[in-house]
């Protein structure tokens, strides 16, 4: 099933949207959500070193449908803590670099939060856009979907208020969602809703299912970095199961990929699990030339189950793909 626009070439010009998501800066008892402001830097020196384009929100998805051989690059912040107000963003309001700050409105103005009136200094600029991230950054995806419906209208009431618009981008709290969850944002009128799996967007994915590369102290090195920038789509006809929210009935998932038939090089690819909470190269069993199952050899343990799939390209860069589960508590 595609997403988006109809074209299903997979040539090597096409290089999506790489999308990195930040949450603190320089508060570093948090290492799981946090970025040096030196790293940072460093990071954002190497976009422009390696000539990506910051892309703006308002120009989104013509940079998923057209522009295919340029490479571009979204940041994404995610919370909106007051470590991005005083670090961050004199380095992006200096250079004019696009973002779209993620804002969970019930903790706007608590401790360690920005206050609306800085968030309202920075959606003057033209480069930036304030984005949806729910109410209450609850785990949204165990609620109802009442529950969910009453949290994000919320948080939809707050932006008509505090910032006289509502934003078509959405961002699932803990990049968890389910296909109730995914209707949801769809019927309240969002148009773009992101993930925390990795993987490089392009027109083929689930606009409502959109990857981003976590950017932290822990997965925030240079080595790493340099690798994010040299991903390109990973792109696919279908995968199954389309649920992405499991319990112990469907847990392990019988996971399969059926990619495009002018996929090169498919044989060579690579996918690793992290089933039994240990990561480990999985299983791939061809069912025909351009579809494949992901063996799993047991349950997926932790809250969230992964699989990143890669192929690398004779240029050096690497097709990635990433997927999330997230476990059901009983």
């Amino acid at each position: 099933m595609l997403f988006g626009s109809s074209s299903i070439a997979d040539n090597i010009e096409d290089k999506g949207v790489i999308v990195l998501m930040y949450h603190r800066f320089d508060e570093n008892k948090y290492p799981s959500t946090n970025i040096k402001l030196t790293d940072f830097i460093k990071q954002i020196n190497l976009i422009k070193k390696n000539s990506f384009s910051f892309i703006n929100a308002n120009n989104f998805e013509d940079n998923l449908t057209k522009y295919k051989n340029k490479k571009k690059v979204l940041l994404t912040i995610d919370d909106a803590f007051k470590s991005f107000y005083d670090h961050a963003w004199p380095i992006l309001k200096d250079n004019k670099i696009p973002f779209i700050l993620f804002v969970n409105t019930r903790e706007v103005g608590s401790s360690g939060y920005m206050t609306w009136k800085q968030i309202k200094e920075i959606s003057r600029e033209k480069f930036v856009h304030i984005g949806n991230h729910s109410y209450s950054h609850d785990y949204l995806v165990d609620k109802t979907d009442d529950e969910i419906i009453n949290d994000i209208e919320l948080a939809i009431k707050t932006f008509k208020k505090e910032l006289n618009y509502s934003s078509p981008f959405f961002s699932y709290p803990f990049g968890e969602y389910s296909n109730n969850f995914k209707n949801v944002v769809k019927n309240l009128n969002f148009k773009y809703a992101f993930g925390q799996h990795s993987g490089v967007a392009d027109e083929t994915k689930d606009f409502y299912e959109l990857p981003r590369f976590s950017i932290n102290e822990k997965y925030g090195k240079i080595e790493r970095f340099e690798l994010i920038l040299k991903t390109i789509p990973l792109k696919f006809k279908s995968i199954f199961p389309r649920e992405k929210y499991i319990n112990n009935i469907n847990n392990p998932p019988e996971v399969t990929i059926e990619f495009f038939e002018d996929m090169k090089n498919i044989k060579l690819l690579n996918c690793y699990s992290n089933e039994l909470n240990s990561w480990r190269k999985s299983e791939i069993k061809f069912i025909n030339n351009f579809k494949i199952k992901i063996n799993l050899i047991g349950k997926f343990t932790t809250e969230r189950g992964r699989i990143n799939c890669s192929l690398r390209e004779p240029n050096g860069s690497w097709r990635w793909l990433g997927m999330q589960f997230v476990v059901a508590e009983l």
